[in-house]
């Protein structure tokens, strides 16, 4: 482990000259984690929830009728809301994730605006950087306004991040946002995150 560490820190300085997206650095990473990413969002499958037994079904439909209401305000139209909350379940779910923490990011990253472009390119509900689609996917960009490829790859990416930052939220979010460090953006997603708890 130790020795793995050492090869990553010294290909980490070989590749000291990585491209810069806004305040988000793409960072250089080993093959391994690239293709764990690409694997992550190439299902083109549309989500299609599991549920082990009929209780984590009722407690599905009641999350997305609780959050259905929360979210109206926002996103008036029923059928776009309900897809929206359904990918979110499912996203957050395949990637280990709370959905309320991710819903929380996304309210903080682009207001619930599936069209949402920011002043440095990124895209989209949860404002994923265009370069992860050449580092981890196809190359196409454009993709990051459907819905589903946004929330996959928002959802991995965190997950990627929170899982080099060792499970610290705060890091990762950080990491996230290109604001490692920085207590602004970990703060506003967490307090976002309590407003998303669903308690049943």
């Amino acid at each position: 482990m130790r020795l793995l560490k050492q090869l990553l820190a010294v290909c980490a300085l070989l590749l000291a000259g990585s491209a810069q997206a806004g305040n988000q650095i793409e960072e250089a990473m080993a093959d391994s984690v690239r293709l764990a990413l690409a694997k992550a969002i190439s299902d083109p499958r549309p989500p299609q929830p599991v549920f082990k037994d009929f209780d984590e079904r009722i407690r599905y439909l009641n999350w997305l009728a609780e959050m259905s209401t929360r979210l109206k305000r926002r996103l008036p139209d029923y059928q776009t809301r309900i897809e929206l909350l359904s990918v979110i379940w499912y996203e957050s779910r395949r990637a280990g994730l709370d959905p309320a923490l991710v819903m929380g990011l996304m309210q903080v990253e682009s207001a619930f605006r599936k069209y949402a472009t920011s002043v440095v390119g990124a895209r989209g509900y949860m404002q994923v950087m265009p370069f992860w689609s050449r580092v981890i996917g196809d190359g196409d960009a454009k993709k990051l306004f459907d819905m589903q490829t946004n929330l996959r790859y928002g959802c991995a990416i965190l997950r990627m991040y929170l899982n080099m930052e060792k499970g610290d939220l705060y890091l990762a979010l950080g990491r996230y946002n290109g604001s490692r460090g920085k207590p602004e953006y970990p703060n506003a997603v967490l307090a976002n995150w309590k407003h998303w708890e669903f308690k049943q």
